[in-house]
């Protein structure tokens, strides 16, 4: 691996590197960080630069096993060095380091930490070949890998929790390097990147995209043989560490490297049901849902049910189970699995053209879209210099070029968190043998015809079992009748019951009974189901963003009446102050929405017992003052 040249910070500014060995430099000096324990509070805290880092993560650090009566004491000592070491931020002389919330968030700007440096050029260079332009995409990617001195942090990551954090940037420099060695490719320049892939293959030999890159760098530069090999030595591999074969994708790879000299430019399509764009939820192993996982195994793994729509609450695990889903089902699609977000990560719905653009861009599709027998990137389809004429027009060509591969193909897409109808009706296909699996929290009635599975609250015995995977069976079974008070707090909400298991994870002092205690206090819970960067209120904010303004009015009524455990519609209708009619289609919205539940078998309204979900009820709480 290149190293890269010697970098400088603005003047008197201190600069710091977590890609290799913690090091600081000022003026091109480098600086001592202090003993061990100190440089792994600093490398925490750099880890997660502008973001509120807990008081807990940091002594989890420090001190996995058995912190000292004075960690608290101690980790101030070590924040105050860094303090020194920073210097003050700006022309304001603000202090770096600030303490609030439970925990320290340090203040550092791009240039003057490489994770962030890395960061924002590798955004530029995928935001370069998004628009065609992949020589500047090259450089741009490169830039940031010149950044990239080794496995980050490789001095400390004895300490679990930093190692945790060095996994992560590891990863997203492999995910750069993979995206700058297939440009290169695209670019008609393989050698560049060869002997690169072949270091990072050893250290990685079961990473297939690094592999797939490896050989067709080897194959488009002239050495057939050797790409061959690369592929057998792959296939052994997998078949005597997990007993699996290579996917279609690197398969479909291998047989046009067999059959059409250097034509094969990167693998074919067929890809993993997973995005850097996933949502920060259930990241704990799938736990649970063996009715609906095996039913959605068996109407798409049938060909008869084209589309699914997998629905429920924010936090209730859809993505996790449609991820699962796609992962099990690979060999009933042999043209590939990919997934895309319909929303942003603020929570708006995507246009059409952005999803189409990225369909392309997985599916290797969209790039004629704008002028047939140009390849063109699917990013350059939507010309801003087109106008409002000109964008509809690319756009419909980016949608029939879909709708063609779709004809052509058999794959499964996963269309994930999908605010409403309008957002894929034209991206279902209308002939061929694709399938779609939808997930949305509202359950998109006007979509037809579909096949529909609502996910419920986990059972006991579910929710129990991911509270266990996360704060260990033995203190699971230490107080049995807590953990249950947990997870029934939780409303069986998955995402939930994750955060509880998180937060307890490293709250490793915290009596479980005390914790439920916690969470059973109405004005209380919400505060407490937060870990990390992971809120549970912000989540269920999200979902809550998506309803009408009448609905969250009836919502924050109707959820005082759910606490005792349901309401009927003679209730709802005198809580609301209204009649039988207008209670019921008030009722049946929300039930559309998600936001209430309704019995699973055939019943008549009057009879129905419905219910709002714990949280969102306290939700609905909070911001309608009821």
């Amino acid at each position: 691996m290149t190293r890269p040249p010697v970098r400088t910070a603005p003047t008197g500014a201190v600069y710091f590197s977590l890609l290799g060995p913690l090091t600081a430099r000022l003026d091109g000096h480098e600086l001592p960080l202090g003993p061990r324990k100190q440089r792994l509070v600093l490398a925490t805290l750099l880890s997660r630069p502008n973001t509120p880092v807990p008081v807990e993560v940091l002594t989890d650090a420090v001190w996995p096993d058995d912190p000292p009566r004075t960690a608290r004491k101690n980790l101030q000592v070590y924040v105050s060095a860094a303090r020194t070491l920073l210097g003050p931020a700006g022309r304001e002389g603000r202090d770096r380091v600030v303490h609030g919330c439970g925990g320290y968030l340090l203040r550092i700007a791009e240039g003057e930490l490489d994770t962030l440096r890395f960061g924002s050029l590798a955004r530029a260079g995928r935001a370069a070949a998004g628009r065609g332009d992949l020589a500047g995409a090259a450089r741009l990617l490169r830039e940031a890998l010149d950044l990239w001195e080794g496995p980050p942090l490789n001095d400390l990551r004895d300490s679990a929790g930093v190692a945790e954090e060095a996994g992560r940037l590891e990863a997203r420099c492999l995910t750069v390097y993979e995206d700058w060695a297939e440009t290169e490719i695209e670019l008609g320049r393989p050698a560049v990147a060869v002997d690169g892939l072949r270091d990072l293959v050893e250290r990685h030999p079961l990473r297939e995209r690094l592999r797939a890159a490896w050989m067709n760098s080897l194959h488009q530069s002239g050495r057939q043989a050797e790409a061959l090999a690369v592929y057998d030595d792959y296939r052994q591999l997998m078949a005597r560490e997990l007993g699996l074969e290579p996917s279609p994708a690197m398969a479909a790879l291998y047989r046009s490297m067999l059959g059409r000299g250097r034509e094969a430019r990167r693998p074919a399509p067929a890809r993993e049901a997973v995005s850097p764009a996933a949502p920060p939820a259930c990241t704990a192993a799938f736990t649970g849902r063996p009715g609906e996982l095996r039913e959605l195994l068996e109407v798409l793994g049938c060909g008869e049910e084209r589309v699914v729509v997998v629905s429920g609450p924010a936090g209730a695990g859809k993505s996790a189970l449609a991820l699962r889903a796609a992962h099990l089902l690979a060999d009933r699609f042999p043209d590939g699995r990919v997934r895309v977000r319909v929303r942003r990560e603020d929570g708006t719905a995507r246009s059409r053209a952005e999803i189409l653009a990225e369909l392309g861009r997985l599916c290797g599709v969209a790039g004629n879209a704008a002028a047939p027998g140009n390849a063109t990137s699917p990013g350059n389809a939507v010309s801003p210099e087109g106008g409002a004429g000109g964008d509809r027009a690319a756009t419909a060509a980016l949608a029939d070029a879909w709708q063609e591969w779709q004809a052509r193909h058999r794959a499964l897409v996963v269309l994930d968190d999908v605010p409403d109808e309008a957002s894929v009706r034209g991206l279902l296909s209308r002939s061929g043998t694709c399938s779609v699996l939808i997930t949305a929290r509202a359950q998109l009635a006007g979509l037809a015809p579909v096949h529909r599975i609502a996910l419920p609250a986990l059972a006991d015995g579910e929710a129990l079992e991911l509270l266990g995977k996360l704060i260990g069976a033995g203190r699971l079974r230490a107080d049995p009748g807590a953990a249950l008070r947990i997870v029934r707090a939780c409303g069986g909400l998955p995402l939930a019951v994750e955060v509880s298991g998180m937060r307890l994870a490293v709250l490793r002092h915290l009596p479980l009974a005390e914790y439920a205690d916690r969470l059973d206090d109405s004005s209380a819970a919400l505060d407490e189901l937060v870990a990390g960067d992971v809120s549970v209120r912000h989540r269920i904010a999200s979902g809550w963003q998506d309803l009408a303004d009448g609905d969250r009015w009836v919502l924050g009524r109707l959820a005082g009446l759910a606490e005792g455990g349901g309401f009927t519609l003679d209730r709802a209708a005198e809580a609301l102050g209204c009649g039988e009619r207008a209670a019921i289609r008030a009722v049946e919205s929300l039930i559309d929405a998600g936001a209430v539940t309704s019995p699973a078998g055939e019943v008549t309204a009057h009879a129905a017992l419905y219910e709002v979900p714990r949280l969102l009820g306290l939700y609905a709480h909070e911001r309608e003052g009821v």
